[in-house]
């Protein structure tokens, strides 16, 4: 698409651009700006009245606690009247979101900066805007463009991340190595179905995600060692040591699957955000940029707001110390996603379909891909327009919770 009202579409040239949000009392503040154009810079601040009533809008959309509810009241709420429950309620507060939180000139700018190969954007949200599904965005009017359509969406790492000292992992040096999968691991003392029981349910052969790790181990080697896809699930030996020694063997990725554990929202705590290994206590952020361990250079963490570190003043939570240990892109949640269980619980047309299962596999599959950033947001572009068409088995708590994370020049 090239709406061209003051250039023409350039063709194979990478655009940037960078959409910056600060919260100064009261006031959010905005900046969106073409790299190497400066004088193309557009401003604007966000009215209150606007980003109140379209957070308070997302908030209802999210399977999140609200107020008094239970996990589960939250989970039927999101998965059976919240707006992201229908396409057309969905797209009501996409528009809302898309005309609170962007300028009409900024949207223009974006239209005007349009190429083949799509521009990248990077966006650096305030804390209030920590959560907000900046792909989802649509354009006001009659056309509707969402925010993913004219670019591939990326978050720029937190900028005392990325000035720190860190020694990075480069995807063309590991690319051929084989990949770390921890998939939903035993924490030990919990049910199944307890809060901190099975995420993926009892591992089988038959699964939708045993089929595709079984297909990836006939083309690579992963680890750990295995003999069967099956194996790679719900194991109880994944704890801290065992961690250090299989990131120690240079995997090409690290995909985890599993529980995390939210910073309690305090400014200063996002260090104490944690991953729930096959141990008593979980790993914290802090514990992870503490004990430097050597991380791949691409990351998938597919577990409860995992990309929360925007929430805190001090963005130090799971994605920047995934980042210190030497990550260049990670991919991680900005909400909890429900199990497959909960989501069909609540949406009994989709009873034969696994939609986090969809979406893991669409992650693993985009992280083998040259530029993984870009490959998410195909992904996530294909499920927008099939949930836009009318399909509801493609739910916008799976595709539009996926942020990606980027240094170092990866897309």
């Amino acid at each position: 698409m090239c709406g061209d009202r003051r250039r023409t579409c350039l063709v194979n040239v990478a655009v940037t651009l960078v959409l910056r949000y600060a919260d100064v009392g009261i006031a959010t503040y905005a900046s969106l700006r073409v790299i190497g154009e400066p004088d193309r810079t557009v401003t604007w601040v966000v009215h209150e009245a606007d980003l109140v009533a379209a957070l308070d809008q997302l908030s209802t959309a999210l399977p999140d606690p609200l107020a008094s509810e239970t996990r589960r009241d939250a989970v039927e709420r999101a998965v059976a009247s919240g707006p992201f429950a229908a396409p057309a309620s969905e797209s009501a507060i996409a528009r809302t979101l898309g005309a609170g939180l962007l300028s009409p000139e900024a949207w223009q700018l974006l239209i005007d900066s349009v190429t083949s190969p799509r521009p990248a954007l990077f966006v650096s949200p305030s804390s209030r805007l920590a959560r907000v599904p900046w792909g989802l965005l649509a354009m006001p009017g009659d056309d509707g463009f969402r925010l993913m359509e004219l670019a591939d969406v990326l978050m720029a790492a937190p900028s005392n991340i990325v000035n720190s000292g860190r020694t990075a992992a480069y995807w063309d040096d590991r690319r051929d190595g084989p990949p770390l999968l921890i998939l939903d691991p035993r924490v030990p003392g919990q049910r199944p179905d307890s809060a901190l029981g099975s995420v993926l349910g009892r591992p089988s052969a038959e699964t939708a995600l045993a089929q595709h790790f079984t297909e990836l181990m006939q083309r690579r080697a992963v680890l750990p060692d295995v003999a069967g896809a099956v194996e790679l699930f719900r194991r109880t030996d994944a704890d801290r040591p065992w961690l250090g020694r299989q990131l120690d063997r240079r995997p090409s990725r690290l995909l985890y699957v599993g529980h995390a554990t939210a910073a309690d929202g305090d400014v200063g705590h996002a260090d104490q955000a944690a991953l729930h290994l096959a141990d008593e206590r979980a790993l914290t952020a802090s514990d992870l940029m503490t004990a430097k361990l050597p991380m791949p250079p691409r990351i998938a963490m597919i577990a409860c707001a995992s990309g929360g570190d925007y929430q805190f003043d001090e963005a130090t939570g799971l994605v920047a110390a995934m980042i210190l240990g030497g990550a260049q892109l990670v991919t991680a949640t900005l909400w909890s996603l429900p199990t497959a269980a909960g989501y069909r619980q609540f949406a009994p047309a989709a009873a034969d379909h696994d939609p986090m299962a969809e979406a893991i596999i669409a992650v693993d599959r985009a992280h083998q891909e040259a530029d993984a950033g870009r490959a998410v947001n195909t992904w996530q572009r294909e499920q927008m327009r099939r949930w836009r068409d009318g399909d509801t088995s493609a739910s916008p708590l799976y595709w539009a919770a996926l942020a990606t994370f980027a240094v170092d020049g990866a897309r």
